[in-house]
């Protein structure tokens, strides 16, 4: 039998979200590619033909740099930027078709993305002090802590299979470090460590979700790709009813805010598991996790549903939602959390895979801290 047509719409290969039809630029040029941007920041170009896919990428690393060519051509693969690229795409339907072929022509399309580290002002700036001899001036750490570029492994190494015991191995010491190796050799380490959250433990379910969250930080600065593969996975688990959900939204909670510059688009997604009862409390430490390092993220998202949290009989809940509301300095929730500052009730929440101690007054003097600078500085 012949097989059927798969239609699919294109797909950022960093972050994993659905992009949008790319269009012709602003400043059109001779010989130009249709381009577009998705929301992690990554530019993506249209070669409909597939045989100028080198004239695409020039022009989406182009286009990234503000068309600033000399800065273009000074930027160093990898260090400075990534790239990635769809196949089998027809820029006609805005359509990614697996048989290569629709409606009795063939489809031969690429997208070519680029996706540059830094701000491109930061690397300007590098690139200058570079040609001046001069040493560039060090970065300030930006607020989402963001990982240094992993280092490449030595193509000569004698490469290593993941396996069930191994990696169960490798995570009950907390080697990171030998689980990166592993995973770079085999990218079926992040199968096998997501299998590993399906325990009835519950401190071992926290210390594997970090663990991922950790190692996804580092192996994205390389290859996001399976990374996002692993948080699509993650989602989907998340939405079957017929499933336990142990770990899966604290996991995704742990790799967001590992790499909330990459995969920052995803935190919206999470909202929808607010109504259930058994990922409630889940979804509130991850948004707080999150806001932990990109508070705007959280903002952007229909955040005042939260503050209804602040008000439920549930303990931990109501932790958990203090927790996030100081995170994100909302000062429209300060009286109601100033109500609470005399609930001496002890919870625990756990803080990189372990269990801190405390209690929901000590939580609500963290919080309206947070809020009153936030109002000073305002």
């Amino acid at each position: 039998m012949k097989k059927p047509e798969l239609k699919m719409p294109p797909w950022c290969p960093f972050c994993g979200q659905n992009i949008g039809k790319p269009q012709p630029p602003v400043q059109r040029k001779l010989g130009e590619f249709n381009v577009g941007t998705c929301q992690c920041g990554a530019i993506y170009t249209s070669d409909p033909t597939g045989h100028n896919v080198g004239a695409a990428m020039v022009e989406a690393l182009v286009y990234a740099c503000n068309d600033d060519w000399d800065l273009a051509w000074e930027l160093e693969p990898e260090k400075d930027y990534l790239t990635g690229r769809i196949e089998n795409y027809d820029e006609i339907t805005h359509q990614v078709m697996d048989q290569k072929h629709i409606d009795g022509r063939f489809v031969r399309g690429v997208l070519y993305f680029v996706r540059l580290h830094k701000d491109i002002a930061e690397i300007a700036q590098r690139v200058a002090a570079k040609q001046s001899g001069k040493a560039a001036p060090v970065a300030p750490v930006s607020a989402g802590g963001l990982p240094a570029i992993e280092p490449d492994r030595d193509p000569k190494r004698v490469r290593r299979k993941a396996n069930k015991a191994l990696v169960r191995q490798l995570v009950e010491a907390g080697k990171l470090g030998d689980l990166l190796d592993l995973l770079f050799d085999d990218v079926k380490t992040l199968w096998f460590m997501q299998r590993l959250l399906y325990d009835p433990d519950e401190a071992k379910r926290w210390q594997v979700a970090h663990l991922i969250g950790q190692v996804c930080a580092r192996f994205s600065t390389r290859q996001p790709g399976p990374v996002s593969d692993l948080l699509h996975r993650l989602f989907e688990a998340s939405t079957d009813s017929a499933a336990t959900h142990w770990g899966l939204v604290e996991t995704i909670g742990a790799i967001i805010a590992g790499r909330p510059d990459l995969f920052g688009a995803f935190t919206r997604h999470l909202l929808r598991y607010l109504d259930h009862p058994t990922t409630r409390n889940q979804v509130l430490w991850a948004l707080g996790t999150i806001a932990g390092q990109r508070p705007d993220l959280i903002r952007n998202t229909p955040f005042y549903q939260l503050f209804s949290y602040l008000d439920t009989p549930d303990p931990i809940t109501k932790a958990l939602a203090i927790r996030l509301m100081g995170r994100i300095r909302a000062t429209e929730a300060g009286q109601r959390i100033e109500a609470l500052a005399g609930l001496e009730t002890p919870v625990t929440i756990y803080e990189n895979g372990r269990p801190h101690a405390t209690t929901i007054a000590a939580l609500c003097r963290q919080a309206l801290d947070s809020i009153r600078s936030e109002g000073a500085t305002a």
